[in-house]
């Protein structure tokens, strides 16, 4: 069953199939054993299943009802882990085959295919035993993205910068692999991550949406932040991606929805991830553009094709929207808030407006993080970033805050003219953080950890200002938005416009299953 920490994109995408597939004429039938579903509602489908997904709870339902069609896709790992052992039972699973899933999946399958295209991967490889993973390792280069396969969520999944932790990983992480392969891909640093979902028949793919993330790579795509249509890229790099995502689908022969996730250096595009099912971006594309990827996936798996569909030629945007994952720390008394390859949030909330300013602020608003907009903030960043944050410090005063920081970060600030109070970390004398914390005079806190030490040092704080609800950025970029974020709001009241509103302004076509 679908559970917290997975999201509502499966229940979202397996309600809507079952509501458009009952306008096709097919009665459906819905397996799922979560009472916390809309998709276990009484009146979603026409038959209700409350089984576990095993492979013998879901073939004996088989068997009584001998359905023409079976979807494993919308429904997340779980079912795509039974689809192999459905298929060579006989069922009749619809859609993109069991053997692209698996193609996608396989890791030296998967990076042979995406060679043959003749696109570009992080250099990678898949290990099953600890020597293997770090010969695989040190062949690569440190740093490297080490996870389980057929997993979902970015469970253990870690960034490793040296083989005793790439060691310690391996033992860690052997409950969830259950004998399936660690894959290793070499980390690419300082990387601007895309996510772009599609839909396709088999002949023809659908790129709905491109959104660009706000958080650099390395940050799970659930806990990042991203933004509809992209904000930064140029046209160019957007068509670049267009291109790839439809040879991506054609090679694949994906009859549905597909997600790929992109890494973007400079000029060049890597390929990190394709999975050619439900995503858990799916409803917050649907939302922006007013185009339902669920529904339209759904009617296609049972035999209509995209030229089916009023869909325009390519999704357009008079309007920005920006989806922000929802964390769960305030619950956690003392759980360290750095985001990383594991996925942490619990849901997910979204702005709308004219601007990405405006629409990131009523995302942290929504994200109970709301902007502060004067008072006082405190930046403390890691070496790298210091360059970096004179510029963004300097921009903070000149829109009234005044700023605080730790004695390395203040150093560099006084030394390019920046007006800044030094002050002592937690427990080192009377003017320390954790004390202003406490009475309320931080406002927001900007803070990019590194190195074990530094985490250490900081994690007290961060823990204290999740309790006293002070906001907390661990990201550059995510600084970097926050401050479009108080700009707009100091700048105008917001306003509220319906959806109904905003995708009039798209285009005409969108309305295909609305």
């Amino acid at each position: 069953p679908n559970r917290i920490g997975q999201g509502i994109e499966f229940d979202y995408c397996c309600c809507h199939a079952s509501f458009s597939l009952k306008d096709m004429g097919y009665e459906t039938i819905m397996v799922n054993s979560n009472p916390e579903t809309v998709s276990t509602d009484y009146d979603t489908s026409d038959r209700l299943y409350f089984e576990p997904l095993t492979f013998e709870d879901v073939m004996n339902v088989i068997d009584v009802e001998k359905p023409d069609g079976v979807i494993v896709q919308y429904g997340g790992q779980t079912p795509l882990n039974l689809a192999r052992r459905l298929q060579d039972a006989g069922v009749p699973i619809i859609g993109t085959t069991v053997d692209s899933i698996d193609l996608a999946e396989n890791r030296e399958r998967f990076s042979a295919f995406i060679t043959k295209l003749g696109l570009q991967q992080p250099a990678n490889g898949s290990a099953t035993s600890a020597e293997q993973a770090s010969t695989i390792a040190e062949r690569i280069g440190y740093p490297v993205l080490a996870r389980p396969s057929y997993v979902l969520g970015g469970r253990a999944m870690r960034i490793v910068y040296d083989t005793p932790s790439l060691l310690s990983f391996i033992e860690e992480a052997k409950d969830v692999s259950q004998g399936h392969p660690i894959l290793i891909d070499k980390f690419i640093e300082d990387a601007l991550e895309v996510d772009v979902d599609a839909i396709a028949d088999g002949e023809e793919t659908y790129v709905a949406g491109i959104m660009e993330h706000i958080e650099n790579a390395g940050i799970h795509s659930g806990d990042s932040a991203c933004v509809l249509p992209p904000h930064t890229l140029s046209e160019e790099l957007v068509e670049e991606i267009r291109q790839t995502t439809r040879k991506i689908a054609l090679g694949l022969k994906v009859i549905g929805l597909l997600n790929i996730q992109f890494a973007i250096k400079g000029q060049k595009i890597f390929v990190l991830e394709v999975n050619p099912r439900a995503s858990r971006t799916v409803p917050f594309v649907s939302k922006a553009s007013g185009i339902p990827l669920a529904k339209v996936a759904a009617q296609i798996m049972a035999g209509k094709k995209l030229k089916d569909f009023d869909l325009p030629e390519r999704p357009e945007f008079h309007h920005v929207s920006v989806k922000e994952s929802v964390l769960p720390f305030s619950r956690f008394s003392g759980v360290d808030i750095v985001l990383g390859p594991e996925m942490k949030s619990t849901g997910e909330v979204m702005g709308i407006a004219e601007t990405f300013g405006e629409a990131f602020a009523k995302s942290q608003i929504s994200a109970n993080q709301a902007l502060p907009t004067k008072g006082t903030i405190f930046i403390s960043v890691k070496d790298e970033d210091k360059r970096h944050i004179v510029f963004l410090a300097k921009k903070l005063l000149d829109i009234g805050f005044q700023l605080v920081a730790t004695k390395g970060t203040a150093k560099v600030l006084k030394s390019n003219d920046v007006k800044v109070n030094e002050v002592d970390k937690r427990g080192e004398g009377r003017n320390n953080l954790l004390t202003l914390i406490q009475k309320n005079e931080i406002n927001l806190i900007i803070n990019t950890p590194s190195g074990k030490k530094s985490q250490s040092d900081m994690r007290a704080i961060r823990a204290a200002a999740i309790l006293h609800n002070v906001p907390c950025i661990t990201t550059l970029q995510g600084a970097w938005a926050a401050i479009n974020g108080i700009e707009a709001r100091l700048s105008h009241a917001f306003g509220v416009k319906s959806l109904q509103e905003y995708y009039k302004k798209n285009c005409s076509g969108c309305g295909a299953l609305r």
